[in-house]
């Protein structure tokens, strides 16, 4: 048995990180390409980030929300280099990228799952975190299991690494890109080479899924086997193929939010809401809540993590201590103890985001890295003082045997 969709789509989020002396420079080559436009948010239009957010972290990724209609105008009416110089400044920079004509082509073979993107987003910190996230949809396939099937192919999709046969069976195809290598391309077209993600130990072969699922009422009811239903599920959150045979696919409640007809999935790389459309609500206004606030939720804990893993790199290389301690301590006073909402769904999903992607642990590894450097820098520095200290006294010593030397000769 299958169960039939009523709506979906499925976010793939690819992480990047850019050297802090090139960020100003890079927000200026992104508004100098006609494809890119700066996103700008205002209360009107978005009244759920708005309403959803706390002030600290509104201000952090929405700084535009709180520009008057004469100031975004100013910054529109400037060159794109001062535009540059000023907007580097902010804490977080979003942009809209506009793909070009659809191609002739395909990933993967004829026949197959055929999907669109349709959506392009690149959300970038001004300590260089950056994200690059494809909204996708299928176009003809309406079976819950394509969507697994689908996701388990996507995120590898810029992966160089061998896959199993299974994975080899799966045919998706597109008209955006022509083929796995024109992905790889666009990718590198705008994040570059991505050296320093490599440096910090992050994973950038496999995407990051974000995905919405409802499923028509015919699909889940109160007859339904919910069983069945929660395996596909399991296989859902886990980014598992349909036709996968596991031993143990029963649900992970640790990893599972429930409420009736309404299940969030969580795994250290993947987020997923499966609903279904016996209540209104989550074919309306939850996708929409979903692939906005939800979604800018999760991003900014991925950028905690990721920014957590750039400071331990940056503390390993053991230079310019002075820098990284500000970095830290900056990091520590503000985004590591910001509340991010007070909506209730949105204080379950951060207990939950917070624990998969290990951020209470990491930050304390990092603490206490952190105190062992700091002591060691600072006997360093009190040896160098007392090196300079020491050689005051002798220079002292000297001139004062040298004066009484002086004297004693008159």
């Amino acid at each position: 048995m299958d169960f039939k969709m009523k709506y979906q789509y499925t976010y793939f989020i690819y992480p990047y990180v850019i050297e802090e002396k090139k960020y100003r420079n890079y927000i200026y080559q992104l508004l100098k390409n006609s494809n890119c436009k700066l996103k700008l948010f205002d209360r009107k239009k978005d009244v759920g980030v708005d309403t959803y957010f706390l002030p600290e972290l509104k201000e952090k990724m929405f700084w535009s929300l709180e520009k008057k209609p004469s100031e975004i105008k100013e910054l529109e009416s400037m060159d794109k280099k001062m535009q540059a110089t000023i907007i580097s400044q902010q804490p977080c920079n979003m942009f809209e990228y506009t793909l070009e004509g659809d191609v002739p082509g395909k990933i993967g073979e004829a026949g197959g799952i055929f999907f669109d993107i349709t959506k392009v987003e690149i959300i970038c910190f001004n300590t260089g975190v950056c994200f690059l996230m494809l909204k996708t949809a299928l176009t003809e396939n309406q079976n819950f299991s394509d969507v697994l099937n689908f996701n388990y192919k996507f995120r590898d999709i810029n992966s160089k690494a061998e896959h199993s046969k299974q994975y080899e069976t799966i045919k998706i195809q597109t008209g955006k890109l022509n083929n796995m290598q024109a992905f790889a391309d666009f990718v590198k077209k705008i994040a570059g080479h991505n050296l320093k993600a490599k440096q910090i130990n992050l994973d950038t072969d496999r995407l990051i899924t974000y995905s919405y699922v409802c499923l028509n009422q015919a699909s889940w009811n109160e007859n339904t086997d919910i069983n069945l239903l929660e395996k596909q599920f399991e296989k859902y959150r886990t980014v598992k193929p349909a036709r996968e045979q596991t031993e143990d696919a029963l649900l992970k409640e640790a990893y599972t939010y429930r409420e009736k007809y309404l299940y969030y999935g969580f795994s250290n790389n993947t987020t997923v809401l499966l609903t279904c459309d016996n209540n209104i609500k989550n074919y309306t206004t939850l996708p929409f809540q979903f692939e906005n606030e939800q979604l800018y939720h999760f991003i900014f804990n991925l950028y905690k993590k990721i920014y957590l893993k750039k400071l331990n790199y940056e503390f390993q290389k053991n230079e310019q201590f002075e820098l990284v301690k500000k970095e830290f301590l900056s990091f520590a006073k503000k985004e590591w103890i910001y509340e991010v909402t007070y909506d209730e769904i949105g204080k379950i999903l951060e207990k939950y985001y917070a624990e998969e992607q290990i951020l209470q642990t990491t930050f304390h590894k990092l603490k206490q890295k952190y105190d062992l450097l700091y002591k060691d820098y600072e006997i360093g520095r009190n040896k160098e003082s007392n090196k300079w200290i020491i050689a005051i006294m002798i220079i002292m010593i000297i001139i004062n045997v040298a004066s009484i030397i002086f004297v004693a000769s008159r």
